[in-house]
C-alpha cells in the first residue's frame, strides 16, 4: 500500500481540485483530507459521514464564579486579553473568553482563591465517511484551537487502518498549504509528494520553501504547474528550478475556466467533461501510478 500526498507552498494553487480528480481516477484507494484548518475536499467528494469523533487538544482556563473573590489579579497577569470584566445590574463579574485563552496557566497559578482551573475540551472533530469513489477520513479543527499537526496524524492513522482492512492499493492525501507542523505531519512516511504550484512570484517563492521541506525529509517529489498559461515566463522559471533540484514536472495544467465551473457544480474536473485540463490531469495521474 502506497501513500501519495498533494501539497502546495501556498493556498489557492488547485491542490484540492487535483486531489478530487485523483480520487475519481484511482482504483481501490482511501482518501484523507489533512487540511484540517480549512478542509474542503468534501465539497467535491460529497462524503456520507458514517462515524464522528471528538478531537481533544490543549487546555482552556475555566473560572468558578462562586469561588472568585473579584480581586482582578488574573487581569494583571493575562497577556492575551482573554480575561474581561463583565458589568451588569448585579455588579462586576470576571469572565474568560475561550477563544482568546491560550491555555498558558498563568491565571490559574496566581489566583489567590483557587477559582481558576484548566480543562481540556473538544478542539474539533474527525470523521470516517464513504464516497462513491471509496472511504474517506477527514476532520475539522475548532476555531482558535491548536495541535492541527496532531489532528492530521489522527486522520492519517485512521486512513491507514481502513486501507489495511480494505486492502486498498493506495492512500491519497490532500495536504495543507504552507510549510508548518500540519504539512510535516502530512509528509512523514509517504511514498511520493506532488507539489502543486502556479506561475506567480508568490507561487515560485513558496514552491521553493516546500520543496526544501520534501528534500529535507527525503521524500520522492514531483511538480505540477497549475494555470500554466497564466505567465509563461514564470512557468519557465519554475521549470528551471525543478531542473536544478532534479524534480520532474509531471503536469502542466492550462488555465481553464471549466475547472471553476466543475468546482461550482461540486464535481471533480475529470468527470465534468473532456477538456484539455481534464486530459492533462489524467495523463499526470498515469505517471504517478507508475511511480507508486
Amino acid at each position: 500500500m502506497k501513500q501519495v500526498v498533494v501539497i502546495s507552498g501556498k493556498g489557492g494553487t488547485g491542490k484540492t481540485v487535483l486531489t478530487a480528480s485523483f480520487a475519481a481516477l484511482a482504483k481501490n484507494a482511501v482518501f484523507a483530507d489533512c487540511d484540517v484548518d480549512t478542509a474542503n475536499l468534501h465539497l467535491l467528494l460529497h462524503p456520507e459521514i458514517l462515524e464522528r469523533y471528538n478531537f481533544y487538544s490543549g487546555e482552556r482556563a475555566i473560572i468558578d464564579g462562586e469561588k472568585c473573590i473579584n480581586c482582578k489579579e488574573c487581569l494583571t497577569y493575562c497577556r492575551f486579553e482573554a480575561i474581561k470584566v463583565l458589568k451588569d445590574e448585579k455588579g462586576e463579574k470576571i469572565i474568560i473568553d475561550p477563544v482568546s485563552c491560550e491555555g498558558c496557566r498563568v491565571c490559574s497559578y496566581f489566583c489567590p482563591a483557587g477559582a481558576i482551573k484548566m480543562e481540556q475540551g473538544p478542539g474539533g472533530e474527525w470523521f470516517i465517511s464513504k464516497t462513491k469513489y471509496g472511504p474517506m477520513v477527514h476532520a475539522k479543527l475548532g476555531i482558535a484551537r491548536e495541535n492541527s499537526g496532531k489532528l492530521v496524524t489522527q486522520v492519517r492513522q485512521q486512513a491507514k487502518l481502513i486501507a489495511e482492512r480494505e486492502k486498498a492499493n493506495c492512500i491519497i492525501i490532500d495536504g495543507p498549504p504552507g510549510t508548518g507542523c500540519p504539512v510535516i505531519a502530512s509528509l512523514s512516511g509517504v511514498d511520493l509528494a506532488l507539489i502543486v504550484t502556479e506561475p506567480t512570484l508568490s507561487g515560485i517563492h513558496d514552491m521553493e520553501r516546500i520543496l526544501g521541506v520534501t528534500r529535507h525529509f527525503g521524500v520522492k517529489t514531483f511538480m505540477c504547474i497549475n494555470k500554466y498559461g497564466l505567465n509563461l515566463q514564470n512557468a519557465r522559471e519554475i521549470e528551471k528550478l525543478c531542473e536544478t533540484f532534479e524534480v520532474e514536472v509531471v503536469g502542466r495544467i492550462p488555465f481553464d475556466k471549466t475547472v471553476v465551473e466543475s468546482m461550482v457544480k461540486g464535481t471533480p474536473v475529470v468527470e465534468y467533461g473532456d477538456t484539455e485540463s481534464s486530459k492533462k490531469i489524467k495523463d499526470m495521474w498515469k505517471k504517478i501510478e507508475i511511480q507508486l
